[in-house]
């Protein structure tokens, strides 16, 4: 019985972490989806929290409802949670604007680091020396995939920006590791549904409402439900049963995809310095999840 019992965990938990990378895998695919839209950054953003979070609501109301307990109980980090996802996009798209895409990521991908460092106070989660070195691996070749970055004069506000874009990624992580009774539909449904409230804000505050092309509009679907919608329903169900270690490491799988599809299907170069930290990420990442016997 107890064989079984431990079998039947550990399948468990292979799964959440395969519904985690294919989270990754989904979100990598952004850069190609966004390559044929014309609307703002923002804009976009704002699109896709309204598809969904709607397509999400519409699938828990369809199932029975929110469950009122569980969101009650939970009220303050799903809240939390979703404005932090929605100011994570804001702040990110805004650090794109003000400073090249490659120090915005380089600055951006410092949240998960922050969550791995701080993880045995948040969730006293022992940090060894094995994690501690999977970090400085993967580190590394987060800079070696990011490209030239820009020299001369920097912009102070984007450099705080893009900082901020990290802390509220970091915050997300945080958040949502507090979250255990709402399950991950819900948990997703909520806080995009939240995050478009943010993100109106801001849009409204800056660029204004986007207007979609019509020939535009597959994609706009594409981006909301399935790079949004499925997307988060995979990323928070993973979140929520994983270590958040783990996490912080797994979530690299994002830029690394999306530096490989970029190549693949955009048919952009990727030098073999990019390569050689596509590879160091990727070990960095399978170090720091490996069990000892």
């Amino acid at each position: 019985m107890t064989m079984k019992t431990n079998s039947s965990g550990g399948v468990r938990i292979a799964l959440f972490y395969g519904v985690y990378l294919l989270s990754m895998l989904i979100f990598g695919t952004n850069g190609l989806i966004v390559s044929h839209l014309s609307a703002p950054a923002g804009g976009i953003v704002l699109l896709r929290t309204l598809i969904g979070g709607a397509a999400l609501s519409a699938v828990v109301v369809l199932r029975g409802g929110f469950d009122r307990a569980s969101v009650r109980a939970e009220a303050v980090p799903l809240l939390l949670g979703g404005a932090a996802l929605g100011c994570n996009w804001v702040a990110l798209f805004e650090a794109y604007r003000l400073l090249n895409v490659s120090l915005a990521t380089l600055i951006y991908y410092a949240g998960p680091m922050l969550v791995l460092l701080l993880s045995p106070v948040l969730f006293r989660e022992k940090l060894g020396g094995r994690k501690i070195a999977a970090l400085c691996i993967v580190a590394v070749g987060l800079v070696c995939i990011s490209g030239s970055i820009a020299s001369g004069a920097m912009s102070l506000a984007g450099l705080l920006v893009a900082v901020l874009s990290a802390l509220f990624y970091a915050a997300l992580i945080v958040f949502n590791k507090r979250i255990v009774r709402t399950g991950g539909l819900q948990t997703a449904a909520i806080e995009l549904d939240v995050a478009f409230v943010v993100v109106l804000v801001y849009v409204l505050l800056t660029a204004g409402l986007p207007r979609p092309v019509r020939a535009e509009l597959p994609y706009v679907a594409l981006i909301g439900l399935v790079n949004t919608a499925l997307a988060y329903l995979l990323y928070f169900t993973g979140l929520q049963r994983l270590p958040a270690s783990s996490v912080a490491l797994l979530s690299y799988a994002d830029p690394v995809s999306a530096l490989f599809f970029a190549a693949l299907l955009l048919h952009e170069s990727m030098t073999p310095l990019q390569l050689f930290g596509a590879v160091l990420i990727l070990g960095g990442a399978i170090l720091g999840e490996l069990r000892r016997r």
